[in-house]
């Protein structure tokens, strides 16, 4: 979610003023968050399982059995969420 809550940076931002006129002090470096809709907030969840559910279906080697299903049970809490939102 924090990802999806990130607002773009204008290159100019970056890089804007010189080291001694920084801010300082706690949050000073903190990015304005935008603030997500639920419906944008199942969206991300969604895509995330989905996202699980492909990588796990690549893992076909043997080798591979533990995380492919990892991946499929992180998955699966993903989508519970989802269906007890009823947004499944």
């Amino acid at each position: 979610m924090d990802n999806a809550e990130a607002v773009p940076v204008d290159e100019s931002e970056l890089r804007g003023t010189a080291l001694e006129q920084s801010p300082v002090g706690a949050g000073a470096t903190e990015a304005a968050r935008r603030e997500l809709s639920e419906r944008r907030v199942m969206d991300v969840v969604r895509s995330e399982a989905t996202e699980r559910l492909d990588a796990a279906a690549q893992l076909t080697a043997p080798a591979h059995a533990e995380r492919a299903a990892r991946l499929r049970a992180e998955a699966a809490v993903l989508l519970h969420f989802l269906e007890g939102s009823g947004a499944a």
